[in-house]
This record gives structure tokens, sequence and C-alpha cells, in this order.
């Protein structure tokens, strides 16, 4: 089977150790932290600024037997790595006409190029003027090459550099920190990996804000960024440099050296290229940046190595198997009150424009009913609204079991709103006596029936007592379609619309946690909602085991929520076809579940995703909350017969 890279690329910001004015020795360590890059599969190698010599010579960078060291060392360098395929980006001075340039050294395949600095700092620690002239000087006077080694090399600020699927700039430190840096210019043409050379020091709150610059720049450049600043070795005279070696895609940070080292730094990452190129199409306001931003760039052609085989090797970037979800508890806190404060806002909103005095809600002692009347408490609480116009209506049925009944009746009491308990019993079996269905057969009919049954009763009692019906369904279950037609589909407005379930959980754990005040009624909310996350995700429409269990198990029917929410995020966020789902599941959820088992459910995640979407078609109203919605006016507009031929077929070819 042919090899494919899935539209990715291997980089590395290594950190050698530098030994400041002793070029030799930094070339030793260079071709070391080099090859120890190269050796773990690394395309694209990025150095520190000035690397060669050390940033910190001071004015011995106006001494010519350093630089024709420095110069030296390029060619020996470019000649050493001539049969190799990478792309190494070295720092080095160089002088041409009279000036001195900080610059970027490309190295590929015995050819080289040289990106000179713009930005030169001279303010507070730096006084690089004193030594460097910026690459504008260059433009004024129209050059374009400058000589190496007794050869003419390429040189200025406005080349790309095509690395396999990489198109890669280059930027050198102060660059990145100006109001329009250069790699901003080479992103909106074309540039979708950033390599910077650096030399930030060390100050109190500096790294902080230089970790939000490295992932903001990225952000907005719709790139990785490959950041390499000089470390231990520089001269402390004035200044400390801690060495960081850092790689973010897009705003998140994939790998990150250790600072305040000794040794020398390495972070290796796999850039998604694919992903990148895959929002910039979407992102129209990136593609209008053209119009006035655009200008000539020289495309470079380089030789880099043949795509690595992620099917045999661990995949270096994180892929996390709950997308949805941030993994530190502190963010996880944050995010919840984020995204509750979303969806009470919607609702608040609703409830005022329309006048609508009361609310109602259909509550199962499920997780998702059960989130949804919490955020309506939350919304008439903030709208200084009384509790007892939400009209919580529990509405057991053939399947209702004790555990879920008393856990809605709990909550409902606990909360303080009115409680209905209205039976479908007697309603539903009249309506199969109607239509002709046996009861003892508990097919889609039967199922079906129950639902629609208690969304008729939730419409009604909304026009009883002139209230809003609060729609409980969440994201996954409108992926899946696991939703009845005009039964649970429907409501007048649905504050879960875009909460996927494997976030339902968290935010119900989040709730049992900030409720839980320590009073009687807190702590009886708390126990509750534990117990609720305890039970097994059922739609309840089939009749328990006799001693209560449970035995309509949704993820035994339709697959892990855990895996579903996994393929609908990388899907919908980054338009993955389903062999690159299946490689990422794979890393993600490694001794979880085996290939058959995330390759089957795989397969019935894209049937349903195709086949449901009549049901997404015509969705109530809802607040967006994450990066992946699927309103039918917003975020995903298909069309309810669209073919999922090509993504099965894909599917079945999938190996286990």
């Amino acid at each position: 089977m042919a090899v494919t890279d899935y539209g990715m690329v291997r980089v590395a910001a290594v950190v050698p150790q530098v030994n400041v004015a002793d070029v030799e020795g930094n070339v030793a360590h260079l071709i070391e932290s080099v090859d120890q890059a190269i050796g773990m599969g690394a395309s694209i190698v990025a150095t520190p600024e000035l690397c060669v010599t050390g940033y910190t010579c001071g004015d011995l960078f106006g001494n010519d037997l350093l630089l024709d060291a420095a110069e030296q060392a390029l060619v020996d360098l470019n000649e050493h790595y001539r049969n190799t395929s990478v792309m190494i980006v070295l720092g080095a001075p160089l002088r041409c006409n009279g000036h001195l340039f900080n610059c970027a050294v490309i190295l590929n395949h015995g050819e080289m190029w040289v990106v000179p600095k713009t930005y030169i700092p001279n303010y507070k620690e730096f006084y690089e003027k004193r030594w460097f002239t910026s690459s504008n000087i260059t433009a004024i006077a129209g050059r374009d090459s400058i000589v190496v080694g007794g050869e003419e090399v390429p040189f200025g600020t406005h080349q790309i550099f095509e690395a396999g699927h990489a198109r890669v700039a280059v930027e050198v430190c102060e660059d990145l920190w100006v109001p329009a840096p250069p790699s901003s210019i080479a992103a909106i043409n074309g540039a979708n990996v950033i390599v910077n050379l650096s030399a930030s020091n060390e100050l109190i709150g500096k790294h902080t804000y230089l970790m939000d610059l490295i992932k903001h720049q990225s952000a907005r450049c719709i790139a990785a960024y490959v950041y390499a600043s000089c470390g231990f070795g520089e001269s402390t005279t004035d200044l400390v440099f801690g060495g960081n070696a850092v790689i973010a895609e897009n705003g998140k940070v994939l790998a990150q050296g250790e600072r305040f080292t000794t040794r020398g730094q390495l972070s290796v990452a796999d850039i998604d290229i694919a992903a990148l190129d895959n929002e910039r199409r979407i992102n129209g306001s990136f593609a209008d940046s053209m119009v006035q931003f655009g200008t000539p760039f020289e495309h470079i052609a380089l030789e880099v190595n043949g795509p690595l085989d992620y099917e045999s090797q661990e995949l270096k970037r994180p892929v996390r198997r709950l997308p949805f979800v941030p993994a530190e508890d502190d963010r996880l806190n944050a995010r919840c009150e984020e995204i509750v404060s979303i969806q009470t806002e919607g609702l608040m909103r609703r409830l005022d424009f329309t006048g609508i005095p009361t609310m109602v809600v259909g509550v199962s002692g499920g997780l998702d009913s059960t989130l949804a009347l919490l955020v309506g408490v939350r919304a008439f609480d903030r709208m200084g609204r009384d509790r007892k116009d939400i009209h919580a209506i529990t509405m057991p049925g053939f399947g209702t079991t004790d555990r879920t009944y008393t856990n809605a009746c709990a909550m409902v009491k606990a909360l303080g709103v009115t409680l209905h308990e209205i039976s479908i019993a007697a309603a539903v079996t009249q309506h199969f006596k109607d239509i002709g269905h046996d009861a003892a057969n508990h097919d889609v009919t039967y199922e079906n029936s129950q639902a629609r049954e208690r969304t008729q009763i939730l419409m009604d009692f909304s026009n009883k007592v002139n209230g809003l019906v609060l729609g409980t369904g969440d994201l996954s279950e409108l992926a899946l379609g696991w939703a009845t037609y005009n039964g649970d589909h429907m409501s007048m407005y649905n504050v879960n619309v875009s909460i996927p379930k494997t976030l339902v959980r968290h935010l119900v754990r989040w709730f049992a946690a900030s409720l839980d005040d320590g009073s009687e009624a807190g702590k009886q909310i708390h126990d509750t909602l534990v117990d609720v996350l305890d039970t097994p995700i059922s739609p309840e429409l089939t009749p328990a085991a006799q001693d209560g269990t449970i035995l309509q198990v949704t993820e035994d029917i339709v697959g892990p929520y855990e895996l579903h929410d996994f393929f609908l995020y990388h899907m919908l966020r980054y338009g993955y076809a389903p062999d690159k789902l299946y490689l990422l599941a794979r890393k993600a959820f490694n001794g979880v579940y085996d290939n058959a088992t995330i390759r089957k459910w795989l397969r019935t995640f894209v049937k349903r995703f195709f086949s449901q979407q009549f049901k997404r078609s015509c969705l109530p109203d809802g607040p967006k909350v994450g990066n992946v919605s699927l309103s039918p006016r917003g975020d995903w507009r298909m069309p309810s017969d669209a073919s999922a031929r090509l993504w099965l077929a894909q599917c079945d070819s999938l190996p286990e």
C-alpha cells in the first residue's frame, strides 16, 4: 500500500548549545541538533537567530575575522547537507555592499537562499542598529542577490519555499513583534508555515506575552509558526536567554521545549497543512486580504523527504479524545461558565422578545433535559422571574424506569420549579389502536409514537399556560439523526442545539459542583445530578428489565458518543475524509477501542450523518456555542439528498 502523509509535514525547532564567537564549536553543536531533528523525520528544521556566531557577540560583529568564519561555516554546512532532503534554516551575519545583515539562511540539497531581517530593534536592551542594516535598504537598492563563499545566492524577504505540502516563509525575531509582521503579508500570499529565528531575552511576564504573540500570529495567518530562540551559552553580561523552541498551528501550541536548561532543546510536531488549507478556503475574509496586500513573491521548490508513514509511527501532534472538552480543569470550569452564559443569554433574549411569561420543558431524568432545565432556571433567575413559572413535565411511558423518574422529580422539586406528571401510556395505547399497531411490536412506530405524544403534550400545554417549549436535543443526536422527526426533534427554542453529548456531561457536572452551596437543597441537587451522570444514556422507549435495568442503551445501538463526537468535530471543523478520521481516531483511542470497532462506528457515523440531514434542515432556533454547529441557517448547509457514496466507499476500503 502506498504511503500517504494525510496532508501533514513534520517540522522541528532546535536550540543548540552555543559559545559566543566560537564558530567552529557552534557548527558542531548545530550539526548535532539538526541531525537529531532529521533523525526524527523532520522535513523543515529551524534554528535560532545568529546561532552560527551567537547573538550576543556585540561589537565583534564589526570584526571581519568573525564574519569570515561565519560565512565559511555556511559554505561548509551547505556542503555537509548537500545530499540531505531537508529544509534547514540557520541564523548568521552576512555582509553585502558595505552593510551587515542579520540573516536567515536556507539550505537545501547544496543550494542556498538568504532572507534578511526587516525590523532591527534599537530600544531598551537592544542595540542591533549599531551593527545591522534592515532588509528595507535592499528593496531601495533593488538588490536580489548576495555573495556567500564567492557564489551569488538569492537574497530578499519576498521568498516562499515549497517543501512538500508546506509553503514556508521566514522572518527574524523582531519581525514578529511589530504591528504588521512580514509573515502576515507572506501568509496572505500563500505561505502556510512561518519560521522565526529569534533571540528573545527573558523578562518577568515576557514569556507569556511571547506565547500569546506566537499563538495569535499563527491564528491570524491561519498558518503554522515554528519559533526557535537562543538559550544557554549566550552572554549573560546583561541579559539571559531561556531557549524557546515552540511550534504552534492556527492558535494552538503543538510542541514546546523546556526553558532555562543547559542542554540543547528540540521540539518536533506534525503540521496539518490540509487542515490549514481547508480553513483558508472556508474563510472568505482571508482570501479578500489579497486585494489589499497581494504582492509578488518568488516561490522556490525545495527537495524534501517523502511522506512519513503515519500508519506505523507516533503522530507528533496532540490528538485529544474529547476535542469539544478543554483538557485542563481551570479552562474547563471557565469554558463551562462561558457556554452556559451563551445558552442563558440566548434564552433570555428569546423570552424577552416574545414576551412569553412562562416556559415548558419535558424532563426525563436524562442528561439533555437536565441541562436544558438548569439553563432555563438560570435564565429565569437572571431575568428576575419566578421559578414557579417554569413548568417541568415528566411524561412516563412504557420504558420509563424508577431511577430516571425519581431523578427527574427530585431535581425539579429541589430547583423550586413547577412539576407536572402526565403519563403518555393511555394516549399512546389509544393511538396504537387508532392506527392499527400491535403494542407488542416494539419497532420504530412503537418508539416514535411515544416521542411524538410527548412533544404534543409539551406544545399543547405551552398553549394552555402561554409558555415557550424549551428544546433539549443535543448536537451529537442531531449529527446522528437520533431524534424523532417532529417529536423530540421539535421545540420553540433549543439551548442545547450546538452542545455535543461529551460536553453536555461536563456541563451537568459543572452545575452539580456550582449549585452545591452547602444547603440541603444544594446537596439534593448535587446528588441528583451525580446520579443522572451515572445513568446510562437511553431514550427509554422500550420496556426495561423486570428489575428496572435500562435495556435500551443508546451507545449500544448507535455507538459510543465519544467516538461520534470525535468524528463530528474533525469532519466539520477541518473537512477530514474517513481515512484521516480513522487514522486520528486510532491514535487518540489506542487501547480504548480496537481498529474494527472504530471502523464500524465510523461507517455508522458517515451513513447516519448523510441520511439524517433532512432533520437538520428544519431545526428550531438555538444559540451557536462553539466552532462546530449544524444550523441550516448558518454553519452547515447540506442538501438533504446528498449522496454518501464517496465517503462510504472510503470507509469500506479502510484496513481493519
